[in-house]
């Protein structure tokens, strides 16, 4: 019954993969995983796709250890959106990166003329100095700001992933926009 297992809640799944039903923890693996890589890749940041998608196995590996556990006290997307924001902080807290974000750019808004070498060294400072500020903000905020703006997630769809109320992202958006706007300012920068 493929339509029947399609429209199977994730509770009936869960319930199917502690009975030991691979396939029932394989449509888990398909909904979710999606949405897990995207959650990690907004922690670590765009330029650690590979380190994304190790997490995104990890996670994976310790909800089927962890499956037989689960009680369904939370919803089952929530459930596996804290495990996968867990395992990708600590990632982060362990590897304190080799190498810098780049991409953080986009949350900046630069322009996009062609600007002369001030300009672009101006740039390029107002981009270093955005990157520095939004490494300090909590990690919640930082994902919140990556799913928002890098990868065009809706305010919906980041509350989702962060496994909380869509109002409660909508406010981890405006307070970390707010702790920009403040930082930014008291490092010269007052309209970015």
């Amino acid at each position: 019954m493929p339509a029947a297992e399609a429209l199977e809640s994730d509770a009936g799944l869960v319930a199917r993969a502690q009975g030991g039903d691979q396939q029932a923890f394989a449509e888990l693996f398909r909904r979710y995983s999606d949405r897990v890589f995207r959650l990690a890749l907004s922690i670590l940041g765009q330029g650690f796709a590979a380190e994304a998608e190790e997490v995104a196995q990890e996670v994976f590996l310790k909800v089927h250890h962890a499956l037989e556990s689960f009680r369904g006290e939370a919803e089952v997307g929530s459930w596996i959106y804290r495990i996968t924001f867990n395992q990708a902080v600590n990632l982060k807290a362990r590897a304190r990166y080799q190498r810098p974000h780049v991409d953080e750019a986009a949350l900046s808004h630069a322009a996009t003329a062609e600007p002369g070498p001030d300009a672009q060294l101006e740039t390029a400072r107002r981009d270093r100095t955005l990157r520095d500020c939004i490494q300090t903000l909590p990690e919640v905020y930082q994902a919140a700001l990556r799913l928002y703006y890098w990868l065009g997630a809706s305010v919906g769809e980041a509350a989702e992933l962060l496994g909380v109320p869509e109002n409660t992202a909508k406010s981890y958006l405006h307070r970390a926009r707010q702790l920009l706007d403040g930082m930014l300012k008291e490092r010269g920068y007052s309209n970015v």
